[in-house]
């Protein structure tokens, strides 16, 4: 029956058996209006694959969440604030290591308020999952999309230029409001992090150096922003933040990275003063740049001498480091910061 279908009931079971922990037998029969037997059989295969735990005695079975645990529960997005879901809807729910509670809410709130206050729609669906892992969160409105709305603020109207200026930081079109903070660290805090909006979907995978990359999109209305945080990992909030801040105290975020990857397109070099214009704006914000080459295997004479040179020259006070070059592509950078190209 699709009233006991169990991939529904994963999105609701974990919260179920915290609150029934002694009656969830007859919880679940009255939520899905199903027969107790039919309930059993469904409990009985969440055991068996890891959603419950079952304690206690035959006749007196006691439940607890197992190491698959989810939650997804939408909200209206007028008058929604974020902290509120996290603390009552999903925190209590779950188990997490302190350092990985404390990214994963980082993200939760930034994320969210995201949703509330930039994407226009009307609904938002959240789904946090823990499984032995990771814990895994997706943040789904029903608005106007990101990229279409960075396209009326900043007349960006290439998604993948949008996601280089967004995977800078300090992008808002809110800037009474926000800092442009939001989803530069929480990509950054996440093993995996994805954002899918207006037909496009761009992927950052920590293990293969924080690269950001195209991927496959939704097809669906409004944006969408996965993340994965592994339970094991090393990192912390604070260890993350410290990285961006020149003086290692987590505070000022005056450090970026500039993914030159996302200003490729097929058949295309980076070989044009525009280019580098490109990649170069916003980094006076800062005083510290990566210029990642990850991905990028030629440059032309116009574009290095654009970004190393008269870039470089107008703004001395801010330190450009080119990193993940060819032999080719370095050897073409040292000889225009040495004047010799």
């Amino acid at each position: 029956m699709s009233r006991l279908n169990l991939h529904h009931m994963m999105g609701w079971i974990t919260a179920a058996v915290v609150c029934h922990p002694h009656d969830l037998i007859a919880h679940v029969a009255e939520r899905v209006h199903a027969s107790r037997p039919a309930a059993r059989k469904a409990v009985a295969r969440l055991v068996e694959a890891g959603w419950l735990i079952k304690e206690g005695s035959t006749s007196r079975p006691v439940y607890r969440p197992g190491s698959f645990r989810q939650v997804v529960t939408s909200y209206p997005l007028q008058g929604l604030v974020e902290d509120v879901p996290w603390e009552r809807d999903f925190m209590p729910n779950f188990v997490l290591p302190p350092q990985v509670q404390r990214m994963a809410q980082h993200v939760f709130n930034e994320i969210l308020n995201n949703a509330i206050d930039h994407s226009g729609g009307t609904t938002v669906t959240v789904s946090l999952r823990q499984t032995p892992n990771h814990v895994q969160l997706l943040v789904s409105d029903d608005g106007r999309g990101l990229f279409d709305r960075i396209r009326e603020s900043f007349a960006i109207d290439d998604a993948q230029h949008a996601m280089l200026e967004l995977s800078k930081g300090k992008l808002t079109s809110l800037p009474d409001r926000h800092t442009g903070r939001g989803l530069f660290f929480s990509a950054q805090l996440a093993d995996v992090f994805e954002v899918h909006a207006n037909g496009s979907n761009f992927q950052r995978r920590g293990w293969d150096g924080g690269g950001w990359h195209c991927g496959k999109p939704l097809a669906r209305q409004g944006t969408s922003v996965y993340a994965s945080i592994a339970l094991d990992t090393e990192r912390t909030l604070d260890s993350v933040l410290n990285v961006w801040s020149t003086d290692r105290q987590g505070i000022a975020f005056d450090r970026t990275r500039v993914p030159l990857r996302l200003l490729l397109s097929t058949n295309t070099a980076l070989d044009s003063r525009s280019q580098a214009r490109r990649a170069a704006s916003r980094l006076q914000q800062f005083s510290h740049a990566r210029i990642d080459f990850s991905g990028v295997t030629d440059i032309g004479h116009s574009f290095a001498d654009e970004l190393f040179r008269v870039f470089a020259g107008q703004h001395p006070e801010l330190e450009l480091v080119a990193e993940n070059m060819s032999p080719k592509v370095a050897n073409l950078v040292h000889a225009t910061i040495s004047g010799q190209a």
